[in-house]
């Protein structure tokens, strides 16, 4: 039997104690009101994760601005005063159980299926995503083209992260996670086919990675050292999951190197499997690769639903937390049944039908 020992030793990651090394990935659950404050559901929702062990949650994506950061319809917000006031009571009971929680502040871009603000995108340039929207997030048909973001417009962005952040922590939230991940627009930045400016921000793994880095660094010196400040990154996205840099792991070490430089706390990365080589049929993960080159405290996500193989990524030293998506919803208690020896429960395929909501059968199951 594996010694799972490592998944129960306590960490500090910024200002952040965190008693073990299990984390809730983010997981977009479209349940807020329209107008993005959060509901009942979601209280309990999150409620139930931080009462089942789990050390860390990362929120769903938050959108941050009233212009175009909105990527879903009933996403939640910290756009407003009024929204980061409902996040407040998540807060609270997060803490109740003695869990703490990152806010995750996402800004769509060109992947944006549904907003209450506009009816068009932006994005480093004027490329349609490839595939089609999510249908289980309100989505149909192709992805719009988006209008290329102006200069302007990239400092609206900034100011939004700002802003978000700030609200997140006047709401009582103990770090922030930047989503850079995905698809979304941090990503679309970092991504070269997405990506086709002429100016310092496209061309070069250095000029993609600059914006990303500028919002990191802005938002890292807005809240204090006293807020938790991370950034999440991946390489596949929702619409593309086959996506790979096509500089390798040369690309790697200029993205998490520069990125590191920003002065955050952490790095998260999420690929369809933590554990496998980032580039080809060998080598490191991108987990790994993100501490080698960064040698900040580094969240893997990514098919770590069987403990032994969790474990592998904090022995190998390719991570120091897991975060868990699927096999969370699945198990909300997942910490608490690992440590216990207690089996796991597959996950409820119902739960993403007709769309991928907080269910109220759901929130049954766990009251």
């Amino acid at each position: 039997m594996t010694n799972l020992a490592p998944l129960w030793s306590p960490l500090q990651i910024g200002s952040t104690q965190l008693p073990n090394r299990v984390a809730l990935a983010p997981m977009t659950r479209i349940s807020a009101t329209e107008d993005g404050l959060v509901t009942e559901k979601m209280i309990s929702y999150y409620e139930a994760f931080a009462r089942g062990g789990f050390a860390l949650l990362i929120t769903e994506g938050i959108y941050p601005d009233t212009a175009y950061s909105q990527g879903y319809l009933y996403q939640p917000g910290l756009a407003t005063d009024e929204q980061a006031q409902s996040w407040a009571t998540v807060v609270d009971v997060v803490h109740a159980a003695r869990s703490t929680i990152f806010a995750q502040l996402m800004h769509a871009g060109s992947q944006a299926q549904g907003s209450r603000f506009v009816d068009s995108t932006i994005a480093p340039s004027a490329v349609a995503p490839k595939g089609e929207q999510l249908g289980f997030y309100r989505g149909e048909g192709p992805y719009r083209v988006p209008a290329e973001i102006t200069r302007e417009q990239m400092e609206e962005v900034r100011q939004g992260f700002v802003a978000a952040a700030l609200r997140a922590k006047e709401a009582g939230f103990d770090g922030v996670e930047i989503h850079g991940a995905n698809g979304y627009l941090l990503d679309q930045f970092l991504t070269d086919y997405l990506n086709l400016r002429t100016d310092e921000y496209g061309g070069s793994p250095q000029n993609r990675v600059r914006f990303p880095a500028e919002i990191a660094r802005t938002v890292r010196e807005a809240v204090g050292p006293e807020m938790t400040v991370g950034i999440r990154i991946s390489q596949s996205k929702v619409s593309d999951h086959d996506h790979r840099w096509a500089g390798g792991a040369e690309e790697a070490e200029v993205i998490f190197s520069t990125l590191a430089g920003t002065g955050v706390d952490f790095i998260h990365t999420t690929e369809y499997k933590a554990y496998a080589p980032a580039f080809g049929d060998k080598g490191p993960s991108l987990a790994a690769l993100a501490k080698q080159h960064s040698g900040l405290p580094v969240i893997a996500n990514g098919h770590l639903d069987d403990p032994e193989t969790a474990v592998s990524m904090l022995a190998d030293g390719a991570a120091d937390v897991v975060a868990l998506g699927k096999a969370a919803l699945g198990n909300r208690d997942w910490p608490d049944r690992v440590r216990k020896g207690l089996p796991l429960d597959e996950i409820d395929a119902r739960l993403f039908a007709p769309v991928a909501d907080v269910k109220d059968w759901e929130l049954e199951l766990l009251s």
